[in-house]
């Protein structure tokens, strides 16, 4: 098993911007309750449109597949849909720069 490190970009939806920074803040460790993250310490981070971004690592490929039947990560990503909308980190105006600069969240 190896390691996979992710890039997630979390839009958040109309007046939900402070939940979804709460609960992203909250993210790694109910993954690492469950035993699915590495030890690496998540990077959460914001665009200027106010998307969430987060970089953090999943112990393997293995785990990253679990997660979709594990029902405490099932109960937390229905908490996701309800603040934010999935979106590819590549939309984001700020990778299109040589140094691509976002606003620290943790």
């Amino acid at each position: 098993m190896s390691e996979r490190v992710v890039i997630v970009g979390y839009k958040p939806l109309p007046g939900k911007e402070l939940e979804l920074v709460e609960l992203s803040k909250r993210h790694w460790e109910t993954l690492n309750a469950e035993n699915l993250v590495s030890q690496r310490k998540p990077i959460i981070m914001q665009s200027a449109n106010g998307t969430v971004v987060e970089v953090f690592g999943w112990k393997s490929k293995e785990a990253m597949e679990s997660a979709h039947s594990n029902p405490v990560v099932l109960d937390m990503w229905g908490k996701y849909s309800k603040v934010c909308e999935y979106i590819p980190a590549g939309e984001l105006e700020e990778l299109k720069e040589l140094f691509s600069e976002f606003s620290p969240v943790n």
